[in-house]
């Protein structure tokens, strides 16, 4: 981030920052959401901090930006029945609201139990040959929105799992240039190789509060019984 915003200071140009996973998250010293001119988040409720439904925020720390989203999000409205843009109905209810202010005062702490067991993670699956793992930039801090292994055999792996009453997810299946509703484009398999080696390859593995050491003890057993 603080090369992004170096070229966007030289050529005048605004950052607006993608904060949707990774709520808590450090780097430098300074959290992630507060790096951008403008930051947006989400309280989808599988997030680190989640709202009973749909939801997001947007921060910012110039006073202009947030007037003109508080217009955006209200109809384009900062006076009752007078629109002054146009604009969207975008307003976060109270009920979601008061929700996410109870959460927010336990994130850290949620986080902090995400480290712990994505720690364990990588204590316990380091010596398996196939897999990478999540590393982490010097001086930052993941918070383990998810907990993603690369293997060549992923596939094989998801399947064995599953068997085994374990469920796990990719993120993602389809990199964004191969979507259809990008066809427009033109894009072919083969023009963006990292992305799609990443969406052949990656896994991601359970990790949320609430995940006992026993259950993360099976998950790591089952994995290393299958690649031996």
């Amino acid at each position: 981030m603080e090369a992004i915003l170096q070229i966007a200071d030289q050529y005048g140009v605004y950052v607006i920052e993608d904060n949707a996973q990774s709520q808590g998250a450090v780097c430098h010293g300074r959290r992630t959401g507060s790096w951008g001119h403008v930051n947006a988040t989400s309280f989808y409720p599988g997030k680190n901090i989640g709202a009973l439904g749909d939801g997001g925020a947007l921060t910012t720390n110039d006073a202009n930006w947030a007037n003109q989203a508080r217009k955006w999000r209200n109809y384009g409205s900062s006076v009752k029945y007078y629109n002054e843009v146009k604009g969207y109905n975008s307003r976060l209810d109270e009920l979601q609201a008061a929700l996410l202010s109870v959460k927010l005062a336990r994130l850290d702490n949620w986080n902090k139990e995400r480290q712990r067991l994505a720690a364990r993670y990588n204590d316990g699956l380091s010596s398996v040959a196939d897999i990478q793992l999540i590393q982490v930039a010097d001086h930052c801090s993941s918070v383990y929105h998810l907990y993603p292994i690369r293997t060549s055999r992923r596939d094989e792996l998801q399947q064995a799992l599953q068997k085994s009453g374990i469920g796990t997810l990719i993120h993602y299946p389809v990199p964004p240039h191969l979507q259809a509703a990008y066809n427009d484009f033109g894009w072919k398999s083969g023009q963006f190789p990292i992305a799609e080696r990443h969406a052949s390859t990656l896994l991601s593995l359970p990790l949320f509060p609430g995940l006992k050491d026993d259950e993360q003890d099976r998950i790591m057993e089952t994995i290393q019984s299958f690649y031996k």
